[in-house]
């Protein structure tokens, strides 16, 4: 009989055992459970933090025109690197004879700024010949390979004039603009710059040019004034292709 009992004893001693292991670990994942809503709650922030670090910049390109200019493109390139921003060049085939010009592109292309095609002698093109048309790009563009080792494919008409009936003999991208200041009209920098600030928005292309002392000041001031109100600023070529 005393045998028996001392087994009776260690049989609901060894129930109660697996009882409380059973019961257990959903008691220890209910407060581990517990332990994380608290920390949740105790960052209130956290989650909208995330959402915020992972949004997006409003993205707009600025563009500049009937370059390289041998006295104001490297002081708008040194101002750019300062403010770590890529812009497009349209450049003109016969502002880039000179070994000093030839330079100035290399250091656009190494700096990953993107180089476009603006023909070789500022011509309107619809005003020319399929073949001089042609020719104009073509010449520009070979030039640009010859410099930087690329071709550019991206191509703005002078005037904005273009001639569609070419695309079936270049392989190029015609480019526009959709904020103009017409900085080629004035020297007045703070006119310049307060068309553009007051125009532009998310995926718009400006259009300067890097041949006027003000439009390189009014491009430096706008691009400080955009940044600050969350603008990022990329190449033609990112725009289009995001």
């Amino acid at each position: 009989m005393k045998l028996t009992n001392y087994i009776h004893c260690l049989q609901i001693v060894f129930m109660i055992l697996l009882v409380g292991l059973v019961f257990s670990e959903p008691l220890l994942m209910k407060k581990g459970k517990e332990k994380m809503q608290e920390k949740e709650v105790s960052y209130p922030h956290a989650k909208a933090y995330v959402c915020e670090s992972q949004m997006e910049k409003p993205k707009i390109a600025i563009t500049f025109d009937d370059g390289p200019n041998i006295v104001h493109t490297p002081r708008l390139l040194d101002g750019l690197k300062k403010r770590n921003v890529k812009a497009t060049f349209f450049l003109l085939g016969q502002n880039m004879e000179t070994e000093e010009a030839k330079e100035i592109v290399r250091r656009m292309y190494k700096e990953g700024h993107l180089i476009g095609n603006h023909t070789y002698h500022h011509l309107e093109i619809p005003k020319l010949t399929t073949e001089e048309a042609i020719r104009e790009i073509k010449n520009t563009e070979n030039l640009i390979e010859e410099i930087t080792g690329e071709k550019s494919g991206y191509f703005r008409p002078p005037y904005g004039a273009w001639d569609k009936n070419l695309e079936k003999y270049l392989s190029v991208i015609p480019i526009l603009w959709t904020v103009d200041p017409r900085d080629w009209d004035t020297s007045n920098k703070e006119e310049i710059v307060n068309k553009v600030v007051t125009q532009v928005k998310e995926n718009d292309i400006i259009l300067l040019h890097d041949c006027y002392d003000s439009s390189v000041e009014a491009a430096l001031e706008m691009i400080d004034i955009l940044k600050k109100r969350g603008y990022e600023f990329v190449t033609v070529e990112q725009l289009i292709m995001d």
